[in-house]
């Protein structure tokens, strides 16, 4: 409703430049709005008052010819003029009905496919391997999951490019520290883990063993088989455990989809030559930098992108300039999206000027951080473990799950130990996502347990068992949801009101794919399973005696369920038929 108001107003402007009430080229962004308050009409836009001033009118004169100049059209039963110059636009008395009817049959759920389609190359995940996963993984990988199912749901083609950190110094530690090992050592890489904490050990409290790590770097770099074979061996071991941790967590990341630094290693040398050729080099110190007049530190001194160092490696902005190259001009990208912690927000903003000054992306080519905030403990800090240590991703998933198991088996003491634990899988998992999705990615959040499994307020059990009642309405009717079709005809203000959130979920998934914030979808859900529950509370279902009315709120349930459950699934979070 709301791009079919848009066109109407277009249309309108059109007709009001042609006859000389606004100027031929000006340029008009039309913003229309839902309203607060559905006394003042269903959608309102502040248009007349953003072009009174070129046109040399009064916003409220204005809004009178706009509302002459809109064409006729079935869905609008009229639009007025309010306050200073808004204009206020009441949809049809039957529009809602005919919008829900189409959606309960409608696999779309009535979300338009985007036209054109844009191939978007979103940057998610991007551990660094030669240890486990740990916990500031987390957010970059499921805030990352969630904005590319939307995007693919939308209609476009998504390129997932799980950037991993498999090239550089840590993997000269690891390559020093095999040396020292006597005979097959193949059974110390069994904890990849406590096999980096050895070799970082070493690397920080000798100076011997840092120089040799650093020259196995550049034995690697080179080409040389032996440190080659051992790096592909490090690299195998620890993607094991990434994708130990992706298949816990449900996210769509497979092995095709790491293209890690390494990738871009053929690539660096290239990129400074092209860099040297636009003139965009120079030297500092050894060094070879770019310097950008708008970025200076607190002193007014330009910083530097620094693309090679002054004994010739290369550095992650090198890697980073090669592969905005090759999202480019191999994977044709019109977007890149990156999810990033946000504490790099400065290397990606020089990063991205670099690329366009050096023509590696095209001017129209968006590209965009999506930082994110960190997750605390409860004092507020990176959450660790007791002793100060780093909180393995995966041991968090096992502890979440335990304590789900505990949660389901004291509500739900009479089932099998399968189903609970089936239950407390899926549980446990998708409270910690939902937990992190639902706070704004820009927010630092404390990680508590106790609140993310709990069955009140805006949690994933909440949202679940929402989704569970809604199915049992079905199953004590008999009836598939799937299989419902006939007329919608919300009368009671529930009704009503569940139904024009139900139209929303388009507009809420497009919020979602252009601002990268999972949360406004949890929050959109969350507000539906609360209608619903009015609705239910206030409009019987099964035992109302009027076959019609009957059937118009079973259909309104149905597509409440399947609103619910797209929705989980865009956020990565399984629905279960009992909880």
């Amino acid at each position: 409703m709301k791009d079919r108001i848009i066109q109407l107003l277009e249309q309108a402007t059109a007709t009001l430049k042609a006859d000389g009430t606004l100027p031929a080229d000006l340029s008009v962004n039309i913003q229309v709005d839902r309203t607060k308050d559905r006394s003042h009409g269903d959608y309102a836009t502040n248009l007349a008052m953003m072009l009174a001033k070129p046109a040399q009118k009064k916003p409220r004169e204005l809004a009178e010819q706009l509302i002459a100049a809109l064409p006729a059209d079935d869905s609008i039963s009229k639009a007025e003029i309010a306050g200073p110059g808004f204009i206020n636009f009441f949809q049809a008395d039957d529009l809602l009905g005919k919008q829900l009817a189409a959606a309960l049959t409608d696999p779309r759920l009535g979300v338009a496919a985007a036209s054109p389609a844009q191939t978007v190359v979103i940057d998610y995940s991007g551990p660094n391997l030669a240890k486990e996963m740990h916990v500031g993984h987390l957010r970059s990988t499921i805030i990352g999951d969630a904005v590319a199912r939307t995007v693919e749901f939308l209609g476009h083609k998504v390129v997932r490019q799980n950037h991993v950190g498999d090239w550089g110094t840590q993997f000269g530690m690891l390559l020093a520290l095999f040396e020292e090992l006597p005979g097959d050592a193949g059974q110390q890489l069994s904890d990849l883990e406590a096999f980096y904490r050895d070799a970082k050990k070493r690397f920080d409290a000798s100076e011997e063993f840092a120089q040799r790590a650093r020259a196995l770097v550049v034995k690697l770099q080179s080409g040389d088989p032996d440190c080659l074979a051992l790096w592909k061996r490090f690299n195998d071991i620890s993607l094991s455990h990434c994708f130990e941790v992706y298949e816990r967590l449900g996210v769509n990341l497979s092995r095709a989809d790491v293209r890690g630094e390494s990738a871009y290693n053929n690539m660096l040398a290239d990129v400074v030559a092209e860099l040297e050729k636009q003139g965009l080099l120079s030297e500092s110190e050894g060094a070879r930098c770019v310097f950008l007049e708008q970025f200076r530190n607190k002193d007014g001194d330009p910083l530097p992108v620094i693309v090679q160092k002054n004994d010739g490696g290369f550095l992650y902005a090198t890697s980073d300039l090669a592969a905005l190259r090759y999202r480019q001009h191999q994977l044709g990208a019109n977007r890149m999206l990156y999810f990033v912690d946000q504490r790099q927000a400065l290397h990606f903003q020089q990063v991205f000027e670099v690329a366009r000054r050096a023509g590696f992306v095209h001017a129209d080519t968006d590209l965009v951080h999506m930082g994110f905030g960190t997750m605390n403990g409860p004092d507020g800090k990176p959450f660790k473990t007791r002793d100060g240590g780093t909180v393995k991703l995966i041991d968090l998933l096992n502890e979440a799950e335990q304590r789900a198991l505990a949660l389901v088996k004291e509500k739900n003491p009479e089932l099998d130990p399968a189903t609970l634990e089936h239950i407390a899988r899926h549980v446990g998992i998708g409270a910690v996502k939902y937990a992190d999705l639902s706070k704004s990615r820009q927010s630092d959040y404390i990680f508590n347990f106790d609140q993310m499994l709990s069955f009140d307020g805006n949690t994933a059990p909440y949202l679940m068992y929402a989704w569970t009642r809604i199915a049992s309405i079905f199953r004590k009717a008999e009836l598939n949801p799937l299989e419902l079709r006939g007329d919608i005809n919300p009368q009671a203000d529930q009704e009503i009101e569940l139904g024009n959130h139900l139209v929303q979920f388009a507009d809420v998934l497009q919020q979602v794919a252009d601002k990268g914030m999972p949360h406004l979808l949890c929050s959109y859900l969350y507000e539906l399973a609360g209608l619903f529950s009015a609705f239910y509370e206030h409009c019987p279902v099964l035992s109302v005696s009027d076959e019609a009315i009957r059937h118009s709120r079973l259909c309104l349930a149905a597509v409440t369920a399947r609103t619910l459950k797209q929705g989980l699934t865009l956020l990565g979070i399984d629905t279960l038929e009992r909880m």
